[in-house]
């Protein structure tokens, strides 16, 4: 089978490799679509916290199932899966209390162990996860940075008839405001210096997109929101203005959660959060039942998902879509691989 490699930071290969063999609780999946991730970017460049190489990608990805093992139950050869790309030991506190997404031994397909850049891939059972036969393969394939969103919003509590505010409006900011909307908050405002990708929020329904750099983004919020300002706010960048933009934002008593990955540690006043009595709440992936409403959003038709994929590239051209998004990405939304022939 053929699998991409990432040999070293900006380099892939693309190699002719055994397709794995099935044994026990294992699935082989035949892979359909693959989504790439900002994450997927960072390793491309060097500049991921994990730094060894080879690394094989990709862990948003949808596919039909090819093969199981003898200890395999209640999934088939045909099947229309996706993959929960979570490996975890079972056995820390945190797996023991259910709360394994932040496992004390966390690995994660297509990065610590190999991930869905070819034309198989094989996993465990527990890490399937059926979808309809009514979504297409590329809705599977964004179904994982959905349940991003979910969990992001789990964190929340309830948001029904909330004013929530998102900072950040690339892909993950954007599903974070949609999946808000989907639960029922009463308003939803996404902030970004990109007019394209506020162009994309619109598009999908966001109510309230807020160029930083044209628009004064507190007197936004009260115009928009009234003097009580947000009740949440979602944090989808990863970098340090946007944190102390949240702090700064926020009214007395505020949670603000932290979806964006940081590339860097960062040096906060943290005097506003202590003063003000404001919550920092971290998130990390999600759990199978993020999973479950991602794709119940989708089945329902309570998400947009099909303006979000702004660009996609046959399996052949793995490579030419990293450099692609390299120079276009101020013009890229969610980029998505798919193999010739078998949709």
């Amino acid at each position: 089978m053929l699998q991409a490699v990432v040999v070293r930071p900006g380099s892939i290969e693309v190699r002719d490799v055994p397709v794995p063999s099935v044994q026990g609780s294992m699935v082989l999946i035949e892979v359909r679509n693959i989504g790439i991730c900002g994450s997927d970017m960072h390793v491309f460049h060097g500049e991921h916290i994990y730094k060894e190489y080879p690394v094989i990608l990709g862990h948003e990805v949808s596919g039909e199932v090819r093969e199981t093992g003898d200890g395999v139950t209640g999934i088939e050869s045909g099947d229309r899966v996706i993959v929960r790309p979570q490996v975890t030991c079972g056995n820390c506190y945190n797996c023991r209390h259910g709360n394994y997404n932040i496992c004390s031994d966390l690995k994660v397909v297509g990065f610590h162990v190999p991930g869905a850049a070819g034309e198989y891939l094989l996993v465990p059972q527990e890490n399937v996860i059926p979808i309809p036969g009514t979504m297409s393969f590329e809705e599977g394939a964004m179904v994982e940075p959905l349940a991003v969103a979910v969990h992001a919003l789990r964190k929340c509590g309830d948001v029904g008839g909330k004013k929530v505010l998102v900072l950040g409006a690339g892909p993950i900011g954007n599903l974070v405001a949609q999946v808000a909307r989907a639960k029922g908050a009463e308003a939803v405002m996404i902030t970004d210096r990109s007019r394209f990708k506020l162009e994309k929020a619109s598009d999908c329904g966001v109510t309230y997109p807020v160029n930083i750099l044209t628009d004064n983004i507190e007197k936004t919020i009260v115009s928009e929101f009234g003097p009580d300002k947000a009740d949440v706010i979602l944090e989808c960048v990863g970098i340090e203005d946007t944190v102390e933009q949240a702090i700064e934002l926020a009214r007395g008593g505020t949670d603000i959660i932290i979806v964006g990955v940081p590339g860097e540690k960062f040096h906060l006043d943290i005097s506003l959060v202590q003063n003000l009595e404001l919550k920092l709440i971290g998130t990390l992936m999600y759990k199978e039942e993020d999973f479950g409403d991602a794709i119940r959003f989708i089945d329902e038709d309570r998400v947009e998902l099909k303006k979000l994929v702004t660009d996609r590239f046959p399996f052949s051209e793995y490579a030419e879509a990293y450099r692609y998004i390299d120079d276009k990405g101020d013009c890229t939304m969610k980029v998505q691989i798919y193999f010739e022939g078998k949709e």
